[in-house]
This record gives structure tokens, sequence and C-alpha cells, in this order.
């Protein structure tokens, strides 16, 4: 199968479309009330990356679902948020699913610059999740 355009594409032209934070301005932003991040990694990175505190998960593949009070599988999570920040592990997925909630007509979404990874890096402050048994 042969693509016209790739993901490295995609994710220049939702970057030229949608709002990118630095680390640094999420972790300012994060302790401001109606603002939450949200972060769209898969559950297995969670458990082998851990958590930025405070986030909410919602795997990428349920975010449009999640957030919609129309759909079926509206979360009241979003309720009380007034800002959203997106991330994911290295920027991309958060970019096009920032871009996505602008078309649904979210103004007030941004997504972080690096993801988890510059997050560990540039922040550090991360939560390990329980261990199963």
């Amino acid at each position: 199968m042969k693509v016209k355009k790739g993901v490295k594409e995609l994710v220049e032209e939702a970057e030229e479309h949608v709002v990118t934070l630095t680390p640094a301005e999420v972790d300012k932003k994060s302790n401001e009330e109606g603002v939450r991040l949200v972060d769209l990694r898969d559950i297995r990175e969670l458990k082998r990356d851990g958590i930025i505190p405070g986030s909410l998960h919602v795997p990428r593949g349920m975010l449009e679902f999640w957030i919609d009070p129309e759909s079926p599988y509206y979360r009241r999570d979003f309720d009380e948020i007034d800002e959203v920040i997106l991330f994911c592990n290295k920027g991309s997925r958060s970019a096009l699913a920032a871009l996505s909630l602008k078309t649904m007509g979210i103004d007030n979404v941004s997504h972080m610059q690096g993801g988890m990874s510059q997050w560990e890096e540039d922040i550090g402050r991360i939560e390990r999740l329980p261990e199963r048994k």
C-alpha cells in the first residue's frame, strides 16, 4: 500500500493549527483551575513509564467519543474542564488529537511538545502505577 501523505506530514500540518506547549508551560498551567492534562498513551506505556500526577488517562481511540456530550460514551470527567492539554509519548498522537478536537469545535485545546519523554527529561515529576498482584 502506498500512502500519499505520511504521518510526519500529518503531524506537521496539525502543529500548524494547534497550540503547542513546552513541558514547563504545561507544568505551570496544570495548576490552574479548569485545566486538565489528558494522557493519550496506551495503558502499556503508562505501566512502563508511569504517569504525570493528576493527569486523566483517555485511550487515543476513545478521545472524541469520551469528550462529546452527545456520544453514548461521554465521560463526566469532562464536565468541569475548561481547557484540555493533550500529551502522548513523543507529541505526535497528541498533535493529531488536538487537531481533531479543534475540528469538533473545541478551541481551548493544546498539546505538549515532546510528550511524556520530554516531560520526564525536563520536569521529572512522575508517578508509577501500583503493581497488580
